[in-house]
């Protein structure tokens, strides 16, 4: 009988003949999870438990379907903290890091001089950033929004998991972006404003079938011709929310960054305008403080 490392590698073959990008760290991935290990044994055992081909060979054709990874696993890990993810929620994607990297950084400054900021994750999906910055910066308080019952359900969980922050926080609601009334209870008061919200125009559907079949399309698309309403509430609940001298950050399409700026501009409340890019180079993410 074939020795782990065989199987795994003709899984790999399978999954790369169904166009799947990581076939060989996917292979690993769902390897372990059928095995019941965090993480692909270094060295491979002689033996496996009797149900492992069968049970391997499910997840491996869901896998080649093009069925996300996360939703097959249950989870997925962003930066240094591990997501639950169902298919109610957007999976994280790696650039969205980045966006987060930055909030973590100004409510770790902000830390650093004997503050306590407070950081809202606008349009949270599954808590991926307020997460983030709850586990990074502990002596912030986290406040995270969402239109979907269930992707705050998703981050009241994720953010739980990370650890109690005293009687402040976190604190999870559902609510719309577009409602002026939302979180009142903080304007003017917000040290960040962080957002990974809808963008994606309506006739732009994405290429990828794990996105275009999987990813709920209230978490994609973002509204009017350009897909921007939706990002454009953002930044007016961002201007409301924000102290003088607070910071906004917020993920845009590559394609987006001109027309971010210039909402931000329009919204009259905003200095320091810039676009900035992800790991690849590409411009994602609108950055800006509040006058």
């Amino acid at each position: 009988m074939a020795r782990l490392g065989e199987r795994v590698r003709e899984a790999a073959r399978t999954l790369a003949a169904a166009g799947v990008p990581s076939p060989d760290h996917d292979a690993r991935e769902l390897a372990a999870h059928v095995l019941g290990e965090p993480r692909y044994p270094v060295l491979e055992p002689d033996d496996v438990p009797a149900s492992f081909d069968d049970d391997y060979a499910l997840v491996v054709s869901r896998r080649a379907a093009r069925e996300p990874l996360q939703h097959i696993l249950g989870y997925t890990v962003f930066r240094h903290v591990r997501l639950t993810i169902d298919p109610t929620v957007f999976v994280p994607r790696p650039e969205t890091e980045v966006v987060a990297e930055v909030a973590i950084d100004e409510a770790a400054r902000l830390a650093d001089e004997g503050g306590t900021p407070l950081v809202v994750d606008l349009c949270c999906g599954s808590g991926a950033i307020a997460a983030s910055v709850h586990a990074e910066v502990r002596r912030a308080i986290v406040v995270a929004v969402d239109a979907s019952p269930d992707a705050a359900r998703m981050t009241r969980a994720n953010v739980g998991r990370v650890g109690p922050a005293g009687d402040l926080g976190p604190r999870v609601e559902t609510g719309d972006v577009t409602d002026a009334a939302l979180l009142e209870d903080l304007n003017g008061s917000v040290d960040v404003v962080a957002s990974n919200p809808p963008y994606i125009p309506p006739g732009a559907v994405p290429r990828d079938p794990e996105v275009r079949d999987y990813d709920p399309a209230l978490a994609l698309y973002g509204g009017g011709e350009d897909g921007l309403d939706v990002p454009r509430a953002v930044i007016a609940t961002a201007a409301r929310l924000l102290r003088p001298g607070g910071l906004l950050v917020m993920e845009h399409a590559e394609v987006q960054g001109a027309q971010a700026r210039d909402a931000a501009l329009a919204a009259g409340d905003f200095h320091h305008i810039e676009t900035r890019q992800d790991l690849t180079g590409r411009d994602r993410m609108l950055v800006a403080r509040r006058r």
